[in-house]
């Protein structure tokens, strides 16, 4: 297997054209002159071919999919996930790992020592700016511990973070586009404490036993239902905006996510 070139000179050069998910926590860390730098073309970004963890992520990115699809039954579609930009800011890029149950995929590989609240936490700002791009509300973080252990996680779109993302990231590219070097803008980073959340037994809430009844009842309808969606996706040619019929339509947004309702 090959090593993976993460840095071609098309490469680095899409990635100048605006601000992608995994530039999104640097932003909100206030490392901004260096991607000013590197976004005006005055510094090239780190050399990564090399990096040990970045070709592990890389090269193991498809197994987590099928590793995440095997363990929970959720289907994720690689289709129409590159190049995506953000219907209103141009310059809010994103290219995903995936898409699946009504939100996005992320895929990480990290050290079997890493803290699960940590990755978490390196992760939301990545994830919060990927789900405004695509417009979902959701991300399901699938995470490879070393080699003997996996877990996933899901990060729920927070409006007030996305705002204050939103408000740095659009600062930041009018430095860009005016060509104005900024400084540095130190903030405190986002910190996610799951030991602090509370373990519950819920066996005595009718409510629960209901919902819990009519979730194993309807699992398998549920995969039958996600398969489907992801075999009419896939026959969304790339210049169709609307297709429909048998009383389904599926409907391209400009940021080229594909939303499939009944027609009516």
């Amino acid at each position: 297997m090959s090593v993976i070139q993460v840095h071609s000179a098309a490469w680095h050069e899409q990635r100048r054209q605006g601000i992608g998910g995994s530039e999104a926590g640097r932003i909100m860390t206030g490392d901004w002159h260096d991607l000013w730098l590197e976004k005006t073309g005055r510094k090239e970004p780190d050399d990564l071919t090399w990096v040990l963890p970045v070709q592990i992520g890389s090269i193991t990115e498809d197994l987590n999919r099928r590793w995440f699809e095997h363990h929970t039954g959720i289907d994720v579609s690689t289709f129409g996930c590159d190049h995506l930009v953000h219907p209103d800011l141009a310059f809010m890029r994103a290219n995903l790992d995936g898409f699946c149950h009504g939100g996005i995929f992320e895929a990480k590989h990290v050290s079997a020592f890493v803290k699960p609240e940590d990755i978490v936490s390196r992760a939301y700002a990545q994830c919060q700016h990927n789900m405004l791009v695509a417009g979902l509300p959701v991300a399901y973080l699938s995470v490879f511990f070393g080699t003997l252990k996996w877990d996933w996680f899901t990060i729920e779109a927070d409006p007030e973070y996305q705002a204050e993302l939103m408000a740095r990231e659009t600062e930041f590219w009018a430095h860009v586009e005016q060509d104005l070097e900024p400084s540095d803008r130190p903030v405190e980073a986002v910190s996610i404490a799951l030991d602090d959340m509370r373990v519950v037994d819920l066996t005595g809430s009718n409510e629960w036993a209901a919902a819990a009844a009519d979730w194993l009842d309807n699992r398998a309808a549920a995969r039958s239902f996600e398969a489907a969606a992801k075999s009419l996706r896939q026959l969304v040619e790339p210049d169709v905006k609307l297709a429909s019929g048998h009383g389904v339509q599926a409907r391209k947004a400009r940021n080229g996510a594909i939303t499939i309702r009944e027609m009516k």
